[in-house]
């Protein structure tokens, strides 16, 4: 691909999708939204943290590439949202694969299925192999499939947003237990939880400061 995105745009990318497939009923961003998006501990690979001014930058950067934009939606505060869908002309089931590998990097099937389950749901792993399919064999690649790594079964695929992603060092770890891979699972619910409070907890936030800019209007 002739357009590369560093980590923060990758990921602010990614949020803007995610959230767009996920609630849209958040969408677009507030720039406070985005920040506590990209931040997330839970469906995030690597966990990062950002600021607003990061977030900002990323945006900036993601707006000359056309891939980003500020809403028109915006009233009280700016919003922001993303133009895969336009630039790439990309159906729901395409954006929600690529939204899980801009967040959480390369993924089997089976992961991407279950994990994207949020955002659009796949009738089976073959529904997902598709959509993979029609990413890789565009006539500019969104998405490649990665070597087979050593004692693994499946192969994972990777997004060419950031450019051909290298090996990961940890090639020849051997695959997780069953009971820790049930605690992650436990420890992501449990974390998606609290996101999901802090983000009300946002957007009560937003509703009583526009509450009282209304009421002072009228003093």
């Amino acid at each position: 691909m002739e357009i590369v995105l560093n980590p923060f745009e990758v990921r602010v990318l990614g949020c803007l999708v995610e959230k767009e497939l996920a609630t849209p009923e958040y969408y677009p961003l507030t720039l406070n939204a985005l920040t506590a998006a990209c931040n997330q501990k839970s469906n995030r690979d690597p966990v990062i943290s950002l600021d607003e001014a990061d977030v900002v930058r990323a945006l900036d950067s993601l707006r000359v590439k056309g891939l980003a934009r500020q809403s028109a939606e915006g009233v009280r505060a700016m919003k922001y949202c993303h133009c895969l869908a336009e630039k790439f002309l990309l159906e729901p089931p395409e954006l929600a694969v690529l939204a899980e590998l801009l967040v959480r990097g390369p993924q089997t099937v089976g992961e991407l299925r279950t994990r994207a389950e949020r955002m659009r749901p796949f009738a089976d792993l073959a529904a997902v192999e598709e959509v993979l399919r029609l990413l890789m064999e565009r006539e500019e690649p969104l998405v490649v499939r990665l070597p087979r790594q050593p004692g693994r079964k499946e192969h994972r695929h990777a997004h060419l947003f950031a450019g051909v992603p290298e090996a990961d060092g940890d090639e020849c770890a051997p695959p997780m237990e069953g009971a820790r891979l049930q605690v992650r699972a436990e420890e992501e619910r449990v974390a998606r939880l609290e996101e999901e409070v802090a983000a009300l907890r946002t957007e009560v936030d937003e509703l009583r400061r526009a509450m009282e800019e209304f009421r002072l209007q009228f003093e």
